[in-house]
């Protein structure tokens, strides 16, 4: 009896070693471990800023907006564009080629007359006067002023607008030393690149607000379409705000 219990258990020890081997075999594999995220930095996009002239009037500084009329003065079209002026009762700012100053001085004297300011604009609408040296930009400055006062003798010329608002600081400079202020812009109508009246109209009207100085021409090529949307914006910009010339 004792010997079949022995050989039974004898018998049956392979199987249970092969079950556990099995039992082993077949264990639920551990899981694999978490991926291994690698961040990199990306750079930060570039921020360009905001295009921002130096030390530059950009606005009215009050609740009136104010006209500006550069490249002048023409003979085809400031009288036109005096004469609408003074049909509504607005006075504006018109900013002078030496050139053109010199040329038609009776243009400069009716400006004046009418009560407008007046501003010098460079010689000759010199794009790159701000890369001059100071003595340079200070004798085409002053070149302008004389031609604006042989038409217009005590003549107040409280601003200097830059060509294409290319400014530098010692173009600023040069320009405070004779007595001006730098008058940029906060409306631009880009009227020289001839839109159209609809177009010059449209910007007017939508970004005309308190403050702003608005950038026409009326000389340096066709102005046609300016003169059509000045007809459409005087009275209309009269009932939303009042329009002044740059004190």
């Amino acid at each position: 009896m004792l010997l079949r219990r022995v050989l039974v258990a004898l018998l049956t020890l392979p199987l249970l070693v092969a079950c556990d081997h099995t039992t082993a075999a077949w264990r639920e594999p551990k899981p694999p471990p978490p991926p291994v995220i690698v961040r990199t930095t990306q750079p930060p996009p570039v921020v360009r800023p905001e295009f921002t002239p130096y030390e530059t009037i950009k606005n009215t500084g009050g609740p009136d907006a104010a006209l500006t009329f550069d490249d002048g003065p023409s003979p085809t079209y400031t009288p036109q564009i005096l004469a609408l002026l003074k049909q509504y009762g607005i006075k504006a700012t018109f900013c002078l080629i030496g050139t053109e100053a010199q040329e038609y001085p009776a243009l400069v004297q009716a400006i004046a007359r009418d009560g407008h300011t007046l501003c010098n604009h460079s010689w000759h609408h010199e794009l790159g006067l701000g890369s001059w040296s100071p003595d340079a930009i200070r004798a085409n400055l002053s070149r302008t002023n004389d031609a604006i006062h042989r038409a217009v003798p005590g003549a107040q010329i409280r601003y200097y607008r830059q060509p294409g608002g290319m400014w530098s600081p010692t173009l600023i400079d040069v320009a405070r030393s004779l007595g001006m202020r730098s008058l940029h812009w906060s409306v631009d109508t880009k009227d020289w690149t001839q839109p159209g009246a609809d177009a010059i109209y449209t910007t007017v009207f939508t970004q005309t607000q308190a403050g702003s100085i608005v950038l026409m021409h009326d000389a340096g090529g066709n102005r046609s379409g300016t003169l059509t949307a000045c007809r459409r914006l005087f009275p209309q910009l009269k009932t939303r705000m009042t329009l002044v010339a740059m004190p």
